[in-house]
């Protein structure tokens, strides 16, 4: 059974007790622009003890049974299923002060954007269309539900919102709405910090990330969201390395080099690996723009924002530590063996790799140094033995040594020598342990 079929037999026992029944918001609006939806949301008259009369499995989740909805299992799938509903009183910029049971046409007015507030009977295939979705699904428009003022002022996070369904969607934004998210925008710094994430992580995906990024700008979410970012606009660089043009226009550039697939923590090394450039500008006496320390000053600043909305701690360590050594790249073919084999373990190292990259592509073009970093991987790849130290910390207990400094560092002296080749098996690098350990 598919997730669609699963739905489907949700609202077909609804409609024989008697209900009305559709599927609502952005699955119908991906439905109609040919794409497959990833969930489906269900809404129906039936309140929500009589969804609970009608389905075995059910789930009220945290105080949602209270706004009229409910989790229904249908298939080894959950599906919300909202009893038709009005709202009011949004005090503070979120939730509703007071929820109402109603009908269908009405429920789709309390919705954000037209898109979204499309009904479809995928019994009959028959959309409701109270609100004119249809048409600006058409002209590709976004387009709030109603007056603008009113859509934002219920939900604050709906500015955020707008300007990632256009660039996601590749929408328009319809004017009047539009001019409405800029007279908001700073109301946006109310919403937690959470939900700014989560909207961020999706705007900031390609192929729509340049454009996401462009919008935040035009519309004013930026300085309330990443006002760090702000002084990459106009912070210029050499000509010589990035023709481009300011920070901001090679962030831009690289968000647009991005691969469909890339990983979710991309978007984010790129736009923060040059974060502290504005505050390291300098001039050389070779007439060139530098800007020394930048990603040690910029790993900081990004483990700071990154804080700030609530990634996890694992992301923050893999964004700041990509951001941190995005400068050694340029080195790499003059690196020492055992250094470069060292940069080329480092756990995270292919995330490293694709941000250099794309930073090139987004600046000179030059992929040399990519491709010989692909060389000397494809090289140690013939030689397996070198992925894993030959001995432990436990091997040099057991030869006599005791934990500490010097421990620590006769277990780097003979990673080293792996690394460079002098030692090729476990019984030499022990040997030559044993040796320096009587000393």
């Amino acid at each position: 059974m598919t997730v669609r079929e699963a739905a489907i037999n949700i609202i077909r026992r609804l409609h024989e007790a008697g209900h009305e029944s559709y599927l609502v918001g952005g699955c119908v609006r991906d439905e109609l622009r040919g794409v497959a939806p990833k969930d489906y949301d269900i809404s129906t008259s039936a309140r929500p003890g009589e969804v609970e009369e009608l389905f075995s499995k059910t789930k009220d989740v945290g105080k949602s049974k209270s706004f009229g909805v409910m989790l229904v299992v249908e298939g080894g799938k959950s599906f919300e299923v909202a009893t038709f509903r009005t709202e009011s009183g949004y005090a503070d910029g979120r939730h509703p002060n007071k929820v109402e049971f109603s009908d269908a046409q009405t429920d789709a007015s309390r919705r954000d954007f037209t898109i979204n507030g499309l009904f479809l009977d995928p019994v009959t295939n028959k959309i409701h269309d109270w609100v004119g979705g249809e048409a600006d699904l058409e002209t590709r428009t976004l387009r709030t539900i109603g007056k603008p003022a009113e859509r934002f002022g219920e939900d604050h996070l709906r500015l955020l919102r707008a300007v990632r369904f256009a660039a996601q969607l590749d929408f328009q934004i319809d004017p009047t709405t539009f001019k409405a998210v800029k007279a908001y925008a700073e109301k946006v710094s109310g919403v937690s910090a959470e939900r700014i994430r989560d909207e961020l992580l999706q705007l900031f995906r390609p192929p729509h990330a340049a454009r996401g990024l462009d919008l935040l700008r035009a519309s004013g979410l930026l300085e309330h969201v990443l006002p760090e970012l702000l002084p990459m606009i106009n912070c210029e660089q050499s000509p010589d390395y990035h023709p481009e043009g300011t920070v901001y226009d090679h962030v831009r550039l690289m968000l647009e080099k991005m691969p469909l697939d890339a990983p979710m923590e991309l978007p984010w090394t790129i736009l923060l690996h040059d974060i502290a450039k504005p505050a390291t500008v300098s001039a050389g006496e070779d007439g060139r723009i530098h800007f020394y320390g930048h990603e040690k000053i910029g790993a900081n600043m990004s483990e700071t924002i990154l804080e700030r909305l609530r990634f996890s701690r694992e992301k923050i360590d893999t964004i700041v530590s990509t951001v941190r050594y995005h400068m050694q790249f340029k080195d790499a073919p003059r690196m020492r063996k055992v250094t470069l084999r060292r940069m080329l373990l480092r756990p995270n190292f292919e995330l490293e790799l694709e941000q250099h990259r794309i930073d090139c592509l987004g600046s000179h073009g030059k992929l040399d140094i990519y491709d010989f970093i692909r060389t000397e991987q494809a090289s140690m790849a013939e030689q397996p033995a070198l992925f894993e130290p030959l001995i432990t910390g436990r091997d040099l207990i057991a030869l006599g040594m005791v934990p500490g400094p010097a421990l620590g560092k006769m277990l780097n002296e003979i990673r080293n020598r792996q690394l460079a080749e002098e030692f090729d098996t476990r019984e030499n690098a022990l040997a030559w342990a044993k040796e320096k350990a009587a000393l």
